[in-house]
């Protein structure tokens, strides 16, 4: 068998194409007009956190688009922990709620989820009513 001759450049170059799955699980090709659908998350902003051992307003709190807002309280204490947001820088702050029921309520210590926010000039506080003790507090993402 006679030996082929090896020409730089080549006539012709060997594609590649990265695809994914659609909807209906279509393989489409990656393109300008379908990018793959990938996103990278922004940095988490800083916590709110601190200890209260009197009744009053903490925050704001910054979070991130599409990303769960923790919260943690801990400590020996009485009253009431209510997240509040607002989305006039503060003038306005209204209670979380979920089909109007009150959400993000708390009387004792928890460690949850409470938010997902996805408007962007949204901040949340958390509002201590406290009748006894302290409470240690963490709201982060």
């Amino acid at each position: 068998m006679p030996a082929s001759a090896i020409q730089n450049p080549a006539g012709y170059v060997p594609e590649h194409a990265v695809a994914f799955s659609d909807v209906d699980g279509t393989a489409v090709t990656v393109s300008a007009a379908m990018p793959l659908p990938v996103s990278l998350s922004q940095a988490a902003n800083a916590a709110l956190s601190g200890t209260a051992a009197t009744s009053g307003l903490v925050g704001p709190f910054q979070p991130v688009l599409g990303r769960p807002v923790v919260l943690a309280l801990s400590g020996t204490w009485s009253g009431t922990v209510k997240v509040s947001r607002s989305t006039d820088g503060g003038a306005t702050k209204l209670p979380l709620t979920v089909a109007g029921t009150v959400w993000g309520q708390y009387t004792g210590n928890c460690c949850e989820a409470v938010w997902d926010e996805s408007e962007a000039a949204a901040r949340l506080y958390l509002d201590i009513a406290l009748s006894s003790g302290s409470v240690t507090y963490r709201l982060a993402q």
